[in-house]
């Protein structure tokens, strides 16, 4: 047998990694484009599981509908408001800053629309639950004024929209509702 030159066998080692790494690469490339079909009795142990929960989220879609809702309602009257929507875990959907809305208002209308839809209930509501708890107004994120509402799909909580920057909060609760009340349409 012929012995090779260093050079020879650092090349053929090269060519040998390349051809073994794209090998890997497409086969890595072909399983991340076509997904594996999950075992038929995994997925009916899942479905009868009663450890599992459906849960109902809203669109993007509808809450952009709702929150445009409520601009427009506080549009009608004159008044320049932030509205935010935030889904059943929270987190923010939708934010909308009037036109002329301060500069407060787009996060205060966040962390009503949280707090609406942690407690299910309306923030001007909640307002006198802090005279029996005022240590709730300790929660991070949480802003214990009125303006925000739930939205609620038989009973349960999906989202909570928040409205900030009305001369008052009656005034924000009232847009907040009517962007509730567009998602019942």
């Amino acid at each position: 047998m012929k012995k090779m030159s260093h050079r020879t066998r650092v090349l053929t080692g090269a060519v040998a990694v390349a051809a073994l790494g794209a090998g890997t690469f497409g086969a890595m490339s072909a399983n991340a484009s076509t997904p594996a079909a999950a075992p038929a009795a995994a997925v009916k142990a899942d479905a009868s599981d009663r450890n599992l929960r459906q849960s109902t989220h809203l669109t993007v879609a509808a809450a952009a509908e709702a929150a445009q809702a409520a601009l427009d309602a506080a549009k009608k009257e004159n008044q320049r408001i932030s509205v935010a929507v935030v889904d059943r875990d929270g987190n923010t959907l939708v934010t909308l800053r009037g036109d002329g809305a301060g500069p407060q208002s787009p996060e205060s209308a966040v962390k009503k629309a949280y707090t609406a839809v942690s407690w299910n209930a309306p923030t001007s509501e909640l307002v006198k639950r802090l005279e029996q708890a005022p240590n709730l107004k300790d929660i991070p994120g949480t802003l214990f004024l009125a303006g925000g509402s739930p939205a609620r799909v038989k009973g349960a909580p999906v989202a909570g929209i928040g409205v900030a920057g009305a001369p008052s909060g009656d005034l924000d609760e009232k847009f907040a509702a009517a962007g509730v009340a567009a998602l019942g349409r």
